[in-house]
């Protein structure tokens, strides 16, 4: 790291569980972030302004008005452009060392394995089951951790699967690829603006301490009431029965 970099990173480098060498694995570590709405514009930001190395944002949708309300990654003159260029440009005045790639497409299975590998953390910031499955396939497939998130309404969860450990739940284990599960749309259902902040933070947060080390929420899922801001905290086992990492 240059100066500049060690004076922009400084807060990060005092902390005695980062200092330089954690600094250094952040800046040589690739984040895939796939979706860049209400979870993925801040689990970016931070990512971004953290000094992850490089950053892949996944998106195939446009900015609408209605997303303005908690997509921080968009502004009202980004109305009409794809949310992964809008994502991009945010990043890059935010922390132009960071390499910013973008993928503005509804990846499909092969395309979503070869994200996937190259990839060093993965954050799930989708919307929809039949995709969060598809990702947490590619992950375990690949052994790449991935950290999960999910906000409607006034509820909010978050957990992270890291299969580097054999013994590791995968999201399957929690939500069986076999259950039939409505998808549930902010759209029609509404969302309360700073929870998908508070999550997306968390994501990110998730994923830096994965990259550097630091001990995680694999094996502990938490869910969210922010009326009452009351956390549970659930532990999760392995499957042994499980359709994607099951033996």
């Amino acid at each position: 790291m240059d100066d500049a970099q060690l004076l922009r990173y400084s807060r990060h480098i005092l902390l005695d569980d980062i200092g330089v060498e954690g600094q250094a694995r952040l800046a040589a570590a690739h984040a895939l972030v796939i979706g860049a709405g209400g979870l993925g514009s801040p689990a970016a930001i931070y990512l971004t302004v953290s000094g992850i190395g490089r950053l892949t944002l996944v998106d195939d949708d446009t900015v609408d008005l209605t997303n303005l309300q908690r997509q921080i990654l968009h502004g009202t003159d980004d109305v009409g452009s794809a949310k992964v260029a809008s994502g991009a440009a945010s990043l890059a005045r935010l922390n132009p060392d960071v390499e910013v790639a973008t993928v503005r497409a509804r990846v499909t299975d092969v395309e979503l394995a070869r994200l996937v590998a190259a990839a060093d953390v993965v954050l799930d910031c989708t919307d929809n089951f039949a995709t969060r499955q598809a990702i947490n396939r590619a992950c375990v497939a690949h052994a790449k951790p991935l950290v999960s998130g999910a906000a409607i309404r006034f509820d909010a969860q978050i957990a992270s699967f890291d299969r580097r450990s054999p013994d590791a739940p995968c999201y399957a284990c929690l939500f069986p690829e076999s259950d039939e599960v409505e998808d549930v749309a902010c759209s029609t259902m509404g969302v309360f603006a700073p929870l998908t902040g508070i999550v997306g933070a968390m994501q990110a947060a998730e994923a830096l301490k994965l990259v550097i080390g630091l001990p995680s929420l694999s094996g502990r899922l938490l869910l969210l009431d922010a009326k009452t801001m009351h956390w549970q905290a659930i532990t999760l086992e392995r499957d042994p029965a499980c359709s994607v990492c099951g033996s």
